[in-house]
């Protein structure tokens, strides 16, 4: 049996169907072959795992011809599916699948798309929104795969963890305490940010509590600047950023989260690479419903401020007030965050080894 699976474009989402990979591998095993569909940097980010079996790339924004949807395509007409789960509750991923010449397309309802599934799928709970690893889960239902564990997982390569620690060792010599990750970043615009003043007063309170401890301002390649000028801010030894990273892979954060003792994300991708390798996380739930990003549960706060205006899920603030995010306060955060990593260290929350 040969399923595709078309996998969400962004990055805190693929986190998100990391459950429903590893469910499939875990009923079919050798009796199924599993392509995903995705773009590049989502394969890197999945990468490791032994749950796909193949990949065809897709990137229908993307700048590379070979990634976009005729050449995606021909190449699952090539080999063509007898099963596609459509993971992304898009128009375009559900023609994905019809095009492609999937037998047996499965997704869930919505978006004008019906007459390209052939198997629609309901929630089971049509009053309240159903987080992303549930939701997922749910198609797989379809093949017939029983419900599994929702905790989200990654691998990482043993040459990135090696890329990683000498990246560590270079930016804070003479320092071992523990590794904090700040992420301030998000591919939805400006408004889930906290901001660069925010992000080095925390960095700046936690130096001054936690002996050693080394805060690593993450960023992706469109973040530079942002993370330099957190760094900048915060003027201090114990701070250093991401941003002058030549190179700056999925890999390399998949190992850089794999060393942090504790993190504090907006609702974007790192929150949930956090929490695939278990890193007790604040996150800084601003202007999304927060069950749409709830991924981890047992090792994630949320912090939010109940507004009338939140959630409102645009990329920028409409009202241009931004108080989802600038009401919440940095002490407010790093005490949340020490009492996480207080927490790990005394045993009641869990590491992989």
């Amino acid at each position: 049996m040969h399923i595709a699976v078309i996998l969400p474009r962004w990055v805190g989402d693929a986190v998100m169907a990391t459950p429903l990979l590893r469910a499939l591998r875990t009923h079919f095993g050798d009796r199924a072959r599993i392509t995903g569909v995705m773009r590049p940097a989502i394969a890197d980010l999945l990468g490791g795992s032994g749950w796909i079996d193949g990949v065809v790339p897709y990137d229908r924004h993307g700048a590379n011809p070979a990634n976009r949807f005729g050449a995606a395509v021909r190449r699952l007409r090539g080999d063509r599916p007898d099963a596609a789960l459509v993971l992304p509750n898009s128009l375009s991923a559900a023609a994905l699948a019809f095009a492609g010449g999937a037998r047996r397309r499965i997704g869930h309802a919505g978006h004008w798309r019906r007459g390209l599934l052939t198997e629609v799928v309901r929630p089971r709970r049509r009053d309240a929104v159903v987080p992303p690893p549930i939701a997922f889960m749910e198609l797989a239902a379809a093949l017939g795969v029983p419900p599994g564990p929702l905790g989200v997982e990654l691998a990482v390569a043993a040459a990135d963890l090696a890329r990683g620690d000498d990246l560590l060792a270079s930016l804070f010599p003479g320092r071992a305490g523990p590794l904090v990750v700040l992420n301030d970043n998000s591919s939805n615009g400006s408004a889930r940010a906290w901001g660069v003043a925010k992000h080095a007063a925390l960095a700046c309170w936690l130096a001054d509590r936690v002996p050693g401890v080394r805060v690593l301002v993450h960023c992706g390649p469109a973040d530079r600047d942002h993370a330099r000028a957190v760094v900048a801010a915060a003027s201090s030894p114990a701070v250093r950023g991401m941003g002058d990273v030549a190179d700056l892979p999925l890999g390399l954060s998949k190992a850089i989260y794999a060393r942090a003792a504790a993190s504090v994300s907006s609702d974007s991708g790192p929150r949930h690479i956090a929490a695939a390798f278990r890193v007790p996380t604040v996150a800084l739930v601003g202007p999304t419903d927060p069950l749409v990003g709830r991924s981890d549960p047992g090792r994630c706060v949320e912090i939010r401020r109940t507004l009338s205006c939140s959630p409102c899920d645009q990329g920028e603030c409409p009202l241009a007030h931004h108080d989802c995010m600038r009401l919440i306060g940095v002490e407010e955060v790093g005490t949340a965050l020490l009492d996480a990593m207080a927490r790990l260290a005394a045993g009641t929350a869990t590491r992989p080894a």
